[in-house]
C-alpha cells in the first residue's frame, strides 16, 4: 500500500509538469513565429493582416492640393413690372452682385503650375489660391481647355509641395481610391470610396473625356480636386456627380491623370491643346443597317472636303483602326497632331472607297467636328 501510494504521487507530480512545460513552449513558439498555428489557440492564423489605413497616402497627397476662391460679378434684370410698388420701378435696369464660388486644384510641379477644372474658374473677375498651410496667393491663369473642362494656373511660391503622377490606365474596377479636396469650404476633406467603372466616355459632359466612376463622395467645392491611390498617386481629378434630385448617390466622375497629363503639357508648352481637326460632323447609323457613324456635314474649305468626303458617307476605319461611333471618330481624330495624315476608309452607297487628308488645328470654337 506504501508503495502504491507514492507511485500515484509521482505519477501525478509528472503529469503535472510535462503540462506545465507543453504549454510554455507552446507560448514561445506562438511569441517567436506569430504567424504559426498551434492546437488549442484559434486566434493564431497565417492570414496578412489587411491595410487599416490610408493615412500615409493622404500625408503624401495631400499637402498639393489647394483650394480655389473665386468672385465673379453677376448681372441681373431688375426690369420693371406693373405689378410692383411705385418705388421699386425706380431701380436701374440691370443690378449687379459679387458671387463666390470654392473649388479645388493640385500643386504638379515645383515651378507652381495648378490642375483644376475650368468651370471652377470660368468667368472668375478675381481668382484666389490656399495652399495647405495657410498661404494665400493671387495665380495667373496659363490656359484653359473648354473640350476636356481642364484649366491650368500657376503661383509664384517657394518650397511648393507637389503630387507625384500615377498611370490610370491601369486602373481596375473595385481599386480603392481617395477624394480630396475642398467641399462646402471644409479645406483638406479627404473621402474614401472604390473604382465604379473606367472609360465612361458617353456622358456628354465634355468633349473628350474617358471618365472614372468612383463612390468615393465628391460635393460642391472638390471639383479640381485630387483622385489619388492607395500610394498616393494622383490618378484623376474630381469633376462631376450626378444631380441629388434624381435619387442618386455614391454616383461621381474624375478626368483620367493620363488625359490630364496630355492636356496640361500642351497649354504649358503651347498655350492651348493642339488636336488634329478634319472637319466633318458624324453621327450614329440612325437606320442602325451599319455599326459606324455617319457624315452628317462636311465644313467648307476643310482637309475632308479637300479629301472628297460627302454627307452621307459611313466612316469605317481611321489610319486601319475600326470606327463604330461618333465618339470614336472624334477621339481618334483629335488625338492626332495638327499636319498628321490620315487615311479614311468609308462607304458611299454600296461601294467601299479609302481617301487621306491632312489634319488641321482642330478650332477652339468647334465642339462637334471631328
Amino acid at each position: 500500500m506504501f508503495l502504491l501510494k507514492w507511485t500515484l504521487v509521482g505519477l501525478a507530480i509528472a503529469c503535472t509538469i510535462l503540462l506545465v512545460r507543453a504549454n510554455v513552449t507552446g507560448r514561445a513558439q506562438t511569441s517567436d513565429n506569430p504567424g504559426t498555428t498551434v492546437p488549442g489557440l484559434s486566434n493564431v492564423t497565417n492570414a496578412a493582416q489587411p491595410r487599416r489605413s490610408f493615412a500615409d497616402a493622404v500625408a503624401r497627397a495631400a499637402p498639393a492640393v489647394v483650394n480655389i476662391h473665386t468672385a465673379r460679378v453677376v448681372s441681373t434684370s431688375n426690369a420693371p413690372a406693373p405689378t410692383r410698388p411705385m418705388f421699386e420701378q425706380n431701380l436701374p435696369a440691370v443690378r449687379r452682385r459679387v458671387e463666390s464660388s470654392l473649388g479645388s486644384g493640385v500643386i504638379l510641379d515645383s515651378a507652381g503650375h495648378i490642375v483644376t477644372n475650368m468651370h471652377v474658374i470660368r468667368g472668375a473677375a478675381e481668382i484666389r489660391v490656399q495652399l495647405a498651410d495657410g498661404r494665400v496667393t493671387k495665380p495667373t491663369v496659363v490656359g484653359t481647355d473648354a473640350d476636356t473642362d481642364l484649366a491650368v494656373l500657376k503661383i509664384d511660391l517657394p518650397d511648393l509641395p507637389t503630387m507625384p503622377m500615377g498611370r490610370s490606365d491601369e486602373l481596375r474596377a473595385g481599386d480603392i481610391v481617395l477624394a480630396i479636396g475642398n467641399p462646402l469650404g471644409l479645406s483638406q476633406t479627404v473621402t474614401q470610396g472604390i473604382v465604379s467603372a473606367i472609360g465612361r466616355g458617353s456622358l456628354r459632359l465634355v468633349t473628350f473625356a474617358d471618365f472614372i466612376q468612383t463612390d468615393a463622395a465628391i460635393n460642391f467645392g472638390n471639383s479640381g480636386g485630387a483622385l489619388i491611390d492607395v500610394d498616393g498617386d494622383l490618378i484623376g481629378i474630381n469633376t462631376a456627380v450626378l444631380a441629388q434630385q434624381l435619387g442618386t448617390e455614391g454616383i461621381g466622375f474624375a478626368i483620367p491623370v493620363n488625359l490630364v497629363r496630355g492636356v496640361i503639357g500642351d497649354i504649358i508648352e503651347f498655350g492651348q491643346v493642339r488636336r488634329g481637326w478634319l472637319g466633318v460632323h458624324v453621327v450614329g447609323d440612325t437606320s442602325r443597317r451599319f455599326s459606324a457613324p455617319v457624315i452628317g456635314l462636311v465644313d467648307p474649305g476643310s482637309p475632308a472636303e479637300r479629301a472628297g468626303l460627302r454627307p452621307g458617307d459611313l466612316i469605317l476605319e481611321l489610319n486601319g483602326r475600326p470606327v463604330l461611333t461618333d465618339q470614336e471618330a472624334l477621339t481618334q481624330t483629335a488625338a492626332m497632331r495638327p499636319g498628321s495624315d490620315i487615311e479614311i476608309r468609308f462607304r458611299r452607297g454600296q461601294s467601299i472607297m479609302t481617301a487621306r487628308a491632312t489634319l488641321e488645328q482642330r478650332p477652339a470654337s468647334d465642339d462637334t467636328a471631328q
